[in-house]
């Protein structure tokens, strides 16, 4: 009988520890890839992940700041859609796990964010 509240004490424990986990923030800086003008671009992308919540911001340089919202996937994978100005959308895909922090923005340029935690 001891033996068995000790296991379910440390469930319970090992549980209350992942939900008190703290948000992970991750940046990146650099520039867009494609044709015109995408190269000289300069981005900025800034994701917090709390749990399974992701939460992104996103600046152009000289342009407005813009954000997405998503949930983890499988494996850590992220799919959203970014609102631009005149209704158009940015496309927001990515992976966030241990072994890879990457969210890639598709619209007018196309820009592979390889994250860095903060």
């Amino acid at each position: 009988m001891l033996k068995k509240l000790s296991v379910a004490a440390a469930v319970l424990l090992a549980m209350g520890g992942a939900a008190l986990a703290e948000p992970v923030a991750y940046t990146w800086t650099g520039a867009g890839q494609g044709s015109g003008k995408c190269t000289s671009y300069k981005m900025t992308v800034d994701v917090m992940v709390d749990g399974t919540v992701v939460k992104g911001l996103f600046k152009q340089e000289g342009r407005t700041e813009r954000h997405f919202e998503s949930t983890l996937g499988a494996g850590g994978t992220i799919k959203a859609k970014a609102k631009l100005d005149g209704g158009s959308t940015m496309d927001v895909k990515g992976t966030i796990n241990d072994g890879e922090s990457r969210v890639v923005l598709d619209g007018y340029c196309k820009f592979d964010a390889k994250l860095v935690r903060k």
